[in-house]
């Protein structure tokens, strides 16, 4: 297959609700944002698939040493290969890429965290960076665009840990900072046997509290002569609002079931938003005529 089939294929197998908001992008930036995605799923699934620290930590240096190829030589992998033409369309930076890959390392580094702000780093390299990187192919004029992604991708990140809490807690890994635990009485023992308590949803609580802050932040900083360039990460945001809500709505049940979103709901979620901003755009271009 070509390099674009082979993203086109490990983003749709992923299953993510990224993939239904790339659906609505010009071709172009759908090819773009599929390999950036296709990247993001090759270095995360190293350090998830592998049972061995040091055959991960070969493997993602090995993915450094292509993101070098790929803006100073000649990319191997079809990842990189579907990337390349990118690179002269947008600003795309190197850097951006690498700490993606520290990111994902942190994984065999660290499986605590004892407070939000070293919580925060981890949730950057994973997430914002991700959405700095999106931000630049979906295109802006106003830097502060680059505030918002930050933030979303911030929002993204804390949403996804709710979510995965009890999974993640049993793979030995636990991203709710160890202070909150402490203040509520919690235990990383607690997570681990998924022991559910009114403390428990509490402390969940406070983490989801924590995820609308951001998400509230970030579209606070969207200037509006650039919505409607981001509306798939608005689309993204739809969805992952809605996965939020039902979460919340359903009393936290994070610890023992992964809770999802049907296809048909995020589809419908996407087509609604993508209308919305659309409708919204043509306000604001006709009151810039004006």
């Amino acid at each position: 297959m070509t390099p674009d089939e082979y993203c086109q294929n490990r983003t749709s197998r992923s299953g993510s609700s990224f993939y239904y908001s790339f659906l609505f992008l010009p071709s172009e930036q759908r090819r773009a944002i599929t390999a950036l995605y296709a990247f993001c799923r090759e270095v995360d699934d190293i350090v998830d698939e592998s049972a061995n620290p040091a055959l991960a930590r070969t493997q993602l240096q090995a993915w450094r040493e292509e993101i070098g190829r790929l803006f100073h030589d000649t990319p191997q992998h079809p990842v990189t290969r579907a990337l390349a033409p990118m690179l002269e369309r947008y600003e795309l930076a190197e850097e951006h890429f690498l700490e993606i890959i520290d990111g994902m390392e942190m994984d065999l580094d660290q499986n605590r965290y004892a407070d939000f702000k070293e919580l925060s780093l981890y949730c950057y390299r994973v997430a914002s960076v991700v959405g700095m990187l999106s931000t630049e192919i979906f295109g802006y004029r106003d830097r502060h665009t680059l505030r918002y992604a930050h933030d979303l991708g911030m929002a993204f990140q804390l949403t996804n840990i709710l979510r995965d809490v009890g999974e993640d807690a049993r793979r030995g890994r636990i991203y709710i900072p160890e202070d909150e635990m402490t203040r509520f009485g919690i235990t990383p023992e607690d997570l681990i046997r998924g022991r559910d308590s009114d403390a428990m949803r509490e402390l969940f609580k406070c983490q989801g509290d924590r995820a609308r802050t951001f998400y509230r932040a970030a579209f606070s900083r969207l200037p509006e002569e650039d919505r409607y360039r981001q509306r798939a990460a608005l689309m993204m945001a739809a969805i992952y609002l809605r996965l939020l809500d039902e979460i919340e709505g359903q009393g936290f049940p994070v610890l023992n079931r992964r809770i999802s979103l049907p296809s048909w709901q995020k589809l419908w979620l996407v087509w609604r938003t993508a209308r919305r901003e659309a409708a919204r755009h043509r306000r604001w271009l006709g009151e810039q005529r004006r």
